[in-house]
């Protein structure tokens, strides 16, 4: 069985209870196993999604707001 990995960043977590949160949410996707935050209050906390099957950007980022959070733009290299 393969795993995919998505990495965003989650803006406005400031606590443990704002990690469970979307934590919870993330995990009612279909196919997510894992979810690890790396909580930085006040700024973009990194967080790594692992899944037995693909994940739409709009559904993680539907899964992160209902948390009540927002997923942080992706930065262009450009």
């Amino acid at each position: 069985m393969s795993t995919t990995t998505v990495q965003i960043g989650v803006q406005g977590m400031t606590c443990g209870h704002c990690v469970r949160s979307v934590d919870e949410e993330l995990r009612t996707l279909p196919g997510v196993t894992d979810v690890t935050v790396e909580l930085v209050a006040g700024a973009t906390s990194p967080v790594t999604i692992t899944a037995t099957e693909p994940l739409s950007d709009e559904a993680v980022a539907a899964a992160v707001a209902e948390a009540g959070y927002a997923v942080a733009p992706r930065r262009s290299l450009l």
